[in-house]
């Protein structure tokens, strides 16, 4: 089963992914994981993105895409897999497919996340304390949802398009939204 996850920071992508993972038996892929593994390894396209990132600029969508591709050819991901944090936008989603195609892998379920926004503030801020999550702050908290409206929530109509999008509440205790996920899948 090759699913992603879609949802706002603190809609629980991490750790709904971390359950569908357990459950499934498949891979939870991380960008942010992947791409501090390949630094981390010294791969030719992580010493790539070590310079952007060094810097505090942003990984090129051909890296990451590349970083991705990478990842998806590794053994363990054969079964499916579950992304969390790619693609991010719509110009990324379309490679994804390309990719996929390449493999005769398609995605099969796009899983949405939804949170209201105070919810999600509050989850947020929460995080900052409990895990002293210092890319938490209120500053960086607005940041990070006006980026997501303006570049990843358009992939939500995308996937609608494509016969892929399940909507799920996130709201109330992880085990009643992992329920809710099972249902839809």
């Amino acid at each position: 089963m090759n699913v992603i996850l879609l949802g706002p920071p603190g809609a629980g992508k991490g750790t709904q992914g971390y359950h569908l993972s357990e459950a499934y038996g498949i891979p939870v892929i991380s960008t942010g994981d992947i791409l501090r593994a390949a630094v981390r390894e010294g791969t030719a396209l992580g010493k790539e993105a070590k310079g952007y990132m060094d810097c505090g600029a942003l990984v090129p969508d051909e890296v990451v895409i590349g970083i991705v591709r990478e990842r998806l050819s590794q053994d363990d991901t054969k079964a499916g897999f579950i992304l969390d944090g790619f693609p991010r936008t719509i110009a990324q989603a379309e490679s994804l497919m390309r990719i996929l195609r390449e493999d005769n892998r398609p995605v099969e379920h796009v899983i949405s996340i939804e949170v209201p926004e105070e919810e999600l503030r509050q989850r947020l801020a929460g995080r900052r304390g409990a895990e002293g999550r210092q890319d938490d702050t209120e500053a960086a908290i607005r940041h990070r949802l006006e980026v997501y409206h303006r570049e990843t929530a358009p992939l939500i109509a995308y996937y609608r398009q494509c016969g892929l999008l399940r909507s799920v509440m996130g709201m109330g205790i992880i085990d009643e939204v992992f329920q809710r996920m099972l249902a839809v899948l």
